[in-house]
């Protein structure tokens, strides 16, 4: 798959970590809350949410906090009003990095992204300062599960993929973002077991980085993932083979 880069195979190897931590529980609850603020709570006509919960059963969350989220999303159980912002600028080596943040305090965020930025020698930059090099697809992650990857290659293009990758005992399918959840339902209903299901920032082009500095844009990167706020980290980083 185009644009794949050695980050994301890092952070899908963190997740389980992270999954222990409740890190993946709590950044599922508030996007479940914040999906149901904006569009209801009956996933059946709010997509966004039907994604979230999607996910939050991907990842064994308990059906009382699914629903306790989206019910502080409606307003019919009180709860912390969360806002979305996305923040952007460049790490060590001058890779790209997009944030997508989850919060209920902006400036605490931004002050505390702009300090771990600085401290790893990057710099935080404007909005649209390195958006434009990434492309927003629909990323669904399959477990191998044994399946062989020409069948599931074929089923994922029927399914109306873009783009398809094999890549440690997962499949990567790459949908149009407003394709994600028909692609989704298509392979669950043949069988594939599904991981995730998210709207990513895909790179368009990957920054090669040499060996000696690679170190500290991984220690950056995994700093940012682990921030309570972040949701999300997205970079065109990839290592010179």
């Amino acid at each position: 798959m185009s644009g794949h880069s050695k980050w994301a195979t890092i952070k899908r190897k963190k997740a389980t970590t992270d999954a222990k931590r409740g890190k993946i529980f709590t950044t599922i609850i508030k996007e479940i809350t914040i999906a149901a603020r904006e569009g209801g709570g009956d996933a059946d006509s709010n997509p966004r949410l039907r994604q979230a919960v999607s996910n939050a059963k991907s990842a064994n969350m308990p059906s009382d906090n699914i629903t306790r989220a989206i019910k502080k999303g409606t307003g019919e159980l009180p709860g912390v009003t969360y806002e979305e912002v996305s923040y952007e600028g460049y790490g060590p080596a001058g890779v790209a990095i997009f944030m997508e943040c989850l919060t209920d305090n902006k400036q605490r965020t931004v002050a505390e992204i702009r300090h771990l930025i600085s401290k790893y020698g990057g710099n935080l930059g404007e909005n649209g300062s390195v958006s434009w090099m990434f492309d927003k697809k629909g990323q669904i992650t399959l477990k191998a599960n044994g399946h062989e990857e020409d069948v599931v290659f074929e089923a994922a293009l029927e399914a109306g993929a873009e783009d398809f990758e094999a890549a440690d005992n997962v499949f990567i399918v790459s949908t149009d973002s407003s394709e994600i959840m028909s692609v989704r339902d298509a392979l669950d209903s043949q069988g594939y077991e599904i991981e995730s299901a998210n709207i990513d920032m895909v790179p368009k082009n990957l920054h090669n980085v040499e060996s000696d500095k690679e170190q500290s844009v991984i220690t950056l990167l995994e700093a940012l993932e682990d921030h309570d706020d972040i949701k999300a980290v997205y970079t065109n980083f990839d290592s010179v083979e």
